[in-house]
């Protein structure tokens, strides 16, 4: 009976089914789940991380290729702007040249880029040594036009360049010219110079020079007087038939000739009664005028004539 008892607690004691079934089910469902649900979460983190950064890399990579665009335009406008700069300064060093036909080369050249860093050398280029370069420079400066008007009118007093500076000015079309053009009618031997400038403005210059008919200085009158004739403007005839009747008769013959040149109508039948001037000199010159109208008349009536018989 000992030795039974001696067995007996030698053996393990049993465990209950139950309880143990129960305890290892939950352990396990417990770890699976958590595991599972664990790989889950991670697996969509990874997943939503390699997507940001594939997009990430996309934009940067947009981002690089637009910059290189960019900086690529930025790099081929400085290059180019650095070309014009070092072809400006080729241009205004080879103007210091011994040779006039490459100083007027590089007038030329200046003058077609058109750049208003080149006004200074090319307004200095109009008391160079060569009348050729001289030539050349007048149209240059012309070209850019009215950002050389300020250094002109400062160049006009150098006596050297005043007569290209003078000619230059009648080629921009600049109200800023009008007055110092003007009052350089007055001067006697630059009169000549201011004239044709004001002729070759044309009719921007005509309302000015319609002033200038009543200025009190003898070279003004006259010379506008001749003006207005060369740039035959209509509106300059009532003017210039009221002169018909002035006390100098200096003034009454330049009047009628301009008025000879404008070939208006008013003008014609003005002249007329000068024909019975108390200054022979006028009445010349009236006549001379009367006679060259009869034969363009006759010469207007022939081509008439055969023009009729051409369409007969």
């Amino acid at each position: 009976m000992s030795e039974d008892l001696k067995s007996s607690s030698e053996e393990p004691e049993a465990e209950n089914p139950e309880t143990q079934g129960t305890d290892d089910s939950d352990q396990v469902v417990t770890d699976d789940m958590v595991d599972e649900f664990s790989d889950s979460i991670m697996d969509g983190e990874i997943e939503a991380s390699v997507d940001a950064e594939i997009v990430e890399e996309e934009t940067e990579e947009e981002t690089e290729e637009e910059t290189e665009e960019e900086t690529d335009e930025d790099a081929e406008y400085e290059l180019e702007e650095e070309k014009v700069k070092d072809e400006i300064d080729i241009q205004i060093d080879l103007m210091q040249d011994t040779d006039w036909v490459v100083r007027r080369e590089a007038v030329i050249t200046l003058g077609e880029m058109a750049d208003e860093r080149c006004v200074d050398p090319l307004v200095r280029a109009l008391r160079d040594g060569d009348w050729q370069v001289r030539e050349a420079a007048v149209e240059a400066v012309s070209d850019i036009g009215p950002p050389a008007v300020d250094l002109l009118l400062r160049f006009v007093r150098d006596w050297e360049s005043r007569k290209y500076v003078l000619r230059t000015l009648g080629r921009i079309n600049d109200e800023r010219v009008l007055d110092p053009l003007i009052s350089w009618l007055k001067s006697d031997e630059f009169k000549d110079d201011a004239t044709r400038a004001l002729v070759d403005l044309g009719q921007p210059a005509v309302p000015k020079l319609i002033e200038a008919l009543s200025h009190r200085d003898d070279f003004v009158q006259k010379q506008s007087i001749l003006a207005l004739g060369d740039i035959k403007d209509s509106q300059a005839v009532d003017p210039l038939i009221a002169l018909l009747q002035d006390q100098d008769w200096m003034v009454r013959l330049t009047a009628a000739s301009s008025l000879e040149k404008i070939g208006d109508l008013r003008g014609r039948a003005a002249i007329k009664p000068l024909m019975k001037d108390p200054d022979i000199a006028v009445r010349m010159r009236i006549d001379r005028i009367l006679a060259s109208w009869k034969k363009d008349q006759v010469k207007d009536k022939d081509k008439d004539m055969e023009k009729e018989a051409a369409n007969a």
